[in-house]
């Protein structure tokens, strides 16, 4: 595969799976009622959380699944139990109550940076990539490439998220908390079913 097919093709896969546009429902649930300093913040902390564990997997990632025994399907359950209950949180409103320093917190690493951005789906597909590079440093260059062009595309998404605010109000935030926490519960529910369809491949 030639080096512009490898660096189109990373960079439109960890698009679809990472989904820019879908997390700012997420990310404005979440920090819609903060201040534009303290948004600009989380949307940075979230993308450079992301784009450190792809890197950290696709520098190490089938060494550190193989030393500790881990398997994709394993990562998916475990991202899909976590992202389910972050979706409870935005469902039930409980979200609301916690502490403004754990809520930023919590929106940097998780469900943002991790699982929702640097998922189950992004790692396995960066860990993809990765063998398909297969040694060639040109190879490496473009998905090196391809994954900042990705975080850059995200970070455009959630700073300028606050755009919308002007247009829902708070009314709204409220509204895509409970959308955005119905969307989570949804994809949390499709990885666990897919964890489970890869052990029972696997155990096959």
């Amino acid at each position: 595969m030639s080096l512009p097919a490898l660096f189109a093709e990373a960079t439109i896969t960890l698009v679809v799976i990472m989904d820019p546009p879908g997390t700012v429902p997420v990310f404005l649930s979440l920090t819609g009622r903060k201040s534009k300093q303290a948004r600009a913040r989380a949307a940075r902390q979230a993308v450079l959380v992301s784009l450190g564990v792809i890197s950290l997997f696709a520098i190490g990632g089938e060494a550190i699944l193989s030393y500790l025994g881990i398997g994709i399907p394993a990562l998916q359950g475990a991202g899909g139990l976590l992202l389910l209950l972050i979706a409870l949180d935005l469902l039930t409103g409980r979200g609301a109550t916690e502490p403004e320093a754990v809520e930023d917190v919590n929106v940097a690493l998780v469900p943002l940076g991790t699982p929702l951005l640097a998922g189950p789906g992004a790692i396995a597909a960066t860990i993809v990539f990765v063998r398909q590079a297969d040694g060639h440093l040109g190879s490496y260059l473009a998905l090196a490439a391809a994954i900042l062009t990705v975080h850059l595309i995200l970070w455009l998404c959630l700073r300028y998220s606050g755009l919308v605010i002007r247009v829902v109000k708070d009314s709204g935030i409220l509204l895509l908390a409970k959308i955005a926490g119905l969307l989570l519960a949804a994809i949390a529910v499709q990885l666990i079913a897919d964890s489970v369809r890869g052990f029972i491949s696997g155990s096959s």
